[in-house]
């Protein structure tokens, strides 16, 4: 695996930019709506898919790309990709919400559902959360209860093509239900605990959970 150089100067002036979108506000209504409302409050549909990152791009084959799982479960995982691909397949489509207030709907998902890694590792009593962690050193933290769900997925494939690099490929994840930048990019490893911890962004001002539809932008 090889990275992109990374444009030191670009990602700070981004982490800065972002730090000051959480302090003040950006984006916020004051609103909040019900979960059968298709677009939460503050969004705006689009029908692009805008890139954002950390200024690091990973260039990961499938050939490279590994996968694993540790923490609180009875069985740790290490996939490679011919492990991962020999799981059973789903596809799904979704929408996604981003913190910056775009929103793209219908988009077509093929990938292994999270309930399948679930019983698989057999998660014990006592986790109640993930930690995710990317090949561009990104990290997000997310509550059980919101992956252990129909509609959340390892995604490989998006609208019928191997997902491009920019947009996380080969593998990222997708939860429906939070805002987008819950949606590890490049993932390599999910850790399961007992007890919540920030990721990148949570430790630098946004909301732990992230719910469109409470606008759960910032902490």
């Amino acid at each position: 695996m090889s990275d992109e150089p990374d444009p030191q100067g670009v990602k700070e002036k981004l982490i800065r930019t972002k730090e000051q979108w959480a302090k003040a506000g950006r984006g916020l209504t004051g609103t909040t709506a019900d979960h059968k409302e298709r677009r939460p409050p503050g969004q705006r549909v689009t029908e692009d898919f805008p890139v954002l990152d950390l200024g690091i791009q990973p260039n990961l084959s499938q050939a490279e790309w590994s996968f694993s799982v540790g923490g609180q479960v009875a069985n740790q995982i290490k996939w490679d990709w011919t492990a991962f691909m020999a799981q059973p397949q789903v596809t799904l489509t979704n929408d996604i919400h981003c913190v910056t207030t775009w929103s793209r709907y219908d988009n077509e998902w093929k990938g292994v559902a999270m309930r399948t890694l679930l019983a698989l590792a057999k998660p014990l009593p006592s986790v109640k959360f993930l930690m995710l962690k990317s090949y561009d050193g990104y990290s997000t933290n997310i509550p059980l209860a919101d992956v252990d769900r129909d509609d959340v997925l390892i995604a490989h494939t998006w609208q019928g093509q191997p997902l491009a690099r920019d947009h996380g490929g080969p593998v990222r994840l997708v939860v429906p239900p939070l805002y987008f930048w819950k949606s590890a990019k490049w993932l390599r490893h999910i850790t399961f605990m007992d007890q919540d911890q920030p990721g990148y962004w949570e430790a630098r001002g946004y909301h732990m959970r992230g719910d469109p539809w409470k606008e759960q932008r910032y902490g």
